[in-house]
């Protein structure tokens, strides 16, 4: 009788535990993609699409801090396809991050499944297509993270909130593209720029008085962009999953793969505004346009649209030094953001990044440390994994730039798990560079004109209030600065997020490690991982 009572009682643990656990699990989104070529004009050309389930752009993704969303993508198109999660941290997770370096791409008329948690994240995030030159032909879209409502957002909540995707374009069809780079003749400029997929036509219905939160992404291959509104300011209340310090724009630079959100107090003239967006650092501007239409209005958008900066570049330096870090506020988690004293922990790595333009067996490539970046038959992360020799070696790229000839090569840079490294992008060319770290954000400690030397630390970083994002811009002939706790594991991609130059190999790969085996650090191999190269089934 005893031992019943007691079988029944561990049963009933072991039930409630069950239930426990269920109730505690967090919420899953489904989603099915189909990816498809499909018949687009946003120039006034018809050319050949990527659409998502007939959509361009894509559709939005939106989530909770902790959900987990499942993409399942079937690959409709005559090429190997990945898309990557720009901003979503894939915590110890890097086999779903949609990247050469870690994934084998999706074959034609095949899908595979993206099974991934937004974990202790909030913010505004974009997807894409990595491989090739596919992006250039749409296949992007918006990718939204809301905080749980038990975590207060520093600001009342909006009467509704927009996301906006701003993008250069070209009417030449993404192969076409792609020839001209492999050809090794210049990336030409765009035709136009686009909101929303459309230069002039998109169109936010909104309520007089009331405030909606922008969420504005720019997916462009090569150009910044400056964006704002007629007779509206922008309040600055998080980029890329940080909350800001809430400083009022007129208008906002936003550099290639960057995200920002702004609230919006719409006046209580109804008449309708435009919205502008405009090219940066370019010969000639592009400019596209959308409208602000107010209910009740019967003024449509009329007048002189808001003149933005053209060139200026020390005005864009200035601009990038004023986001700062909201010290007091929640972000995904319930202790405040500046309750981590970045600023105060040892570095125990400096890596000094200088991207190049380099000739190569006669053919225009791009270099970091006079390394241009190829990407073996074999993941980086399979062959990790699967201990297989020969496909990339450690510190295969030096950690400052070397007076060496440039090389082709597949760099990667081993690191510890936990360490905390400072990373210089040095960029000594007339153009604008912006860099990508998946797996990360970073803090944006400093930018500064001509060579980075260390006693401009002193002088020039922001070791209180800096911002945390996932993509920074170097100024042409300037140098940017960052710091970064290396506290999720894997394998992870460190990229220019300018697409031409990204292709013909201005990428790395940081190996972040330790030697524990244990989902506490990083998951296991998906079962439904695709092999490929040296890894086949």
């Amino acid at each position: 009788m005893r031992q019943a009572i007691v079988l029944r009682f561990l049963v009933g643990i072991l039930v409630c535990s069950t239930v426990s656990y269920v109730e505690a699990e967090d919420p899953y989104r489904f989603l099915n993609w189909e990816v498809t070529y499909g018949e687009i004009s946003p120039l006034g050309v018809k050319q050949r699409g990527i659409l998502i389930n007939g959509q361009f752009p894509g559709p939005t993704v939106s989530a909770v801090t902790n959900d987990n969303v499942i993409v399942n993508v079937i690959n409709k198109l005559d090429e190997p396809l990945l898309i990557t999660w720009n901003g979503v941290k894939q915590r110890k997770s890097s086999w779903q991050d949609g990247v050469l370096g870690t994934n084998c791409p999706i074959p034609p008329n095949s899908n595979w499944t993206y099974k991934m948690q937004m974990k202790d994240q909030i913010g505004t995030f974009t997807y894409f297509p990595s491989t090739l030159m596919h992006r250039a032909a749409g296949g992007f879209g918006g990718f939204n993270v809301l905080a749980r409502s038990v975590i207060p957002v520093p600001y009342q909540k909006p009467y509704e909130e927009f996301t906006v995707l701003v993008s250069d374009w070209w009417k030449k069809d993404h192969k076409e593209l792609q020839n001209i780079l492999d050809s090794g003749a210049p990336f030409p400029l765009p035709d136009g720029i686009l909101i929303n997929g459309l230069p002039r036509s998109s169109s936010f219905s909104v309520v007089p008085g009331q405030t909606y939160l922008f969420r504005v992404s720019n997916v462009g291959l090569t150009t910044s962009v400056n964006f704002r509104i007629q007779d509206h300011t922008l309040r600055l209340v998080e980029v890329e999953g940080a909350h800001t310090a809430q400083e009022v724009y007129e208008s906002l630079d936003i550099h290639v793969g960057q995200s920002s959100s702004f609230l919006v107090t719409v006046n209580e003239n109804p008449k309708d505004y435009f919205i502008v967006a405009s090219t940066r650092f370019t010969k000639p501007i592009f400019t596209a346009t959308a409208v602000l239409q107010l209910a009740g209005s019967r003024s449509p958008a009329s007048g002189q649209l808001p003149i933005g900066p053209t060139y200026h570049l020390h005005w864009s330096m200035k601009q990038a030094r004023t986001i700062r870090w909201n010290l007091t506020a929640n972000a995904a988690r319930p202790n405040p953001q500046g309750s981590f004293h970045y600023g105060t922990i040892n570095v125990v790595r400096t890596l000094v990044l200088a991207n190049s333009a380099e000739k190569i067996n006669g053919k225009q490539r791009y270099c970091v440390n006079k390394v241009s970046y190829q990407n073996p038959e074999t993941p980086l992360k399979l062959a990790d994994y699967f201990n297989i020799p020969g496909v990339f070696t450690l510190n295969s790229i030096k950690d400052t730039p070397p007076a060496d000839p440039a090389v082709l090569g597949t760099s990667v840079i081993g690191t510890a798990l936990h360490d905390f490294i400072e990373i210089v992008f040095q960029n000594n060319e007339n153009t604008m560079q912006s860099w990508h770290f998946d797996g990360y954000d970073f803090w944006t400690v400093g930018f500064g004109s001509g060579q980075w030397n260390s006693t401009l630390r002193r002088r020039f970083y922001n070791l209180v209030d800096a911002t945390t994002r996932y993509t920074v811009q170097v100024y042409p002939n300037s140098w940017s600065a960052i710091l970064v706790s290396l506290d999720n594991k894997g394998m992870w991609n460190l990229r220019s997020a300018i697409w031409p130059r990204r292709y013909l190999g201005q990428e790395l790969y940081v190996r972040v490690w330790n030697d524990e085996a244990s989902p506490y650090t990083e998951y296991d191999i998906p079962a439904n991982a695709i092999l490929c190269g040296k890894v086949k089934k």
